[in-house]
């Protein structure tokens, strides 16, 4: 199950408490104070973690508790530290404080580990505090209360190239033939609920490059309709865009299907528009003259680069995958 959103509450460890003790020896009558620290509290951390695809685990687990400190014991013995917890989360996370709204991390390199929620301090036992006065102190510290910081988690997914288009575009086709990835394919609209994504490694001279097919999206996708909403935020993490558009559709014009999508990618990000981007044609093995005229005359227009495809014989695949190699 792909969850790419999560609300979880973090807990740092309390702090152990300090000991009130009194030294007890035989002939040492009037022994001293001895009371050791408390241990401070463990903290919370969250890591970018490769291998971790989802945010499944948190939506089964909301509370996540460090351990507390243990309290101080006589003959100046400290207590233990609580344990530390680490969340492992894939890479692209976004953190929030969900109380105030600001970021806390973009965790976009795997390995990153940031602390969320902070352990208390232990509290100082009683022969801390003895002075010329104070000889025999009968009190010591509370251990602090650990931290406790809701969050809220996004995924945004890093991939090298996003495709975008409308439902039965062909990108779950076309994501299957230029990967090992096996997507969902299916002649109906919507075929594609999650993201997907694939490695493309053609050939040993070229560098390998992952690929996303994201949902389809339709008019009002920037404002929750269809599935777009949901996921329009992982072409964010694109650094190239590849628009797929239906050659052998008999529905509507080659255009304002490219239309529809650039509409909602800039309602949603304007910035998404100033990526590179490459329009592609699929389905040419069926396609329809006049789609094909106008949609090569549509891209020329916006002065983006177009190609056209066909998933089902393989034409134009390898020169679609080395165009977008050397775009990146």
């Amino acid at each position: 199950m792909f969850v790419d959103q999560a609300d979880i509450q973090a807990f740092g460890g309390d702090g152990g408490r300090g000991c009130v003790s009194f030294r007890k020896e035989k002939y040492i009558p009037q022994g001293g104070p001895d009371g050791g620290d408390g241990g401070d509290g463990g903290d919370v951390y969250i890591q970018a973690t490769p291998g971790v695809d989802t945010l499944l685990d948190m939506v089964g687990r909301h509370h996540w508790r460090a351990k507390p400190g243990e309290p101080g014991l006589g003959k100046k013995k400290a207590g233990a530290d609580g344990t530390d917890i680490t969340i492992r989360v894939p890479p692209g996370t976004i953190l929030y404080d969900a109380t105030s709204g600001l970021l806390i991390a973009d965790l976009k390199e795997p390995g990153t580990k940031v602390c969320v929620a902070k352990g208390g301090r232990g509290g100082k036992g009683n022969i801390n505090f003895v002075n010329s006065v104070r000889q025999v102190p009968e009190f010591a510290e509370p251990g602090q209360k650990g931290q406790i910081r809701n969050l809220h988690m996004e995924l945004r997914l890093i991939a090298d190239v996003g495709v975008v288009g409308l439902p039965n575009a062909g990108k779950s086709t076309l994501l299957s033939r230029l990967s090992h990835a096996r997507p969902k394919i299916a002649d109906y609209p919507f075929t594609t609920l999650v993201p997907q994504l694939g490695v493309v490694a053609e050939g040993p001279l070229s560098e390998p490059f992952v690929i996303a097919d994201l949902p389809g999206l339709i008019a009002g996708a920037a404002q929750g309709a269809g599935l777009g909403i949901q996921f329009l935020r992982h072409v964010e993490r694109c650094r190239v865009l590849l628009h797929l558009v239906d050659l052998s559709s008999f529905e509507g014009s080659a255009a304002e299907d490219l239309r529809i999508v650039e509409q909602e990618l800039t309602a949603f990000n304007a910035e998404l528009m100033e990526r590179p981007r490459l329009i592609v044609g699929s389905k040419l093995d069926a396609a329809i003259p006049e789609r094909q005229e106008e949609l090569r005359r549509a891209a020329k227009e916006r002065g983006v680069p177009y190609r056209e495809i066909s998933s089902a014989t393989h034409d134009g695949i390898s020169g679609l995958i080395a165009d977008l190699s050397k775009r990146l």
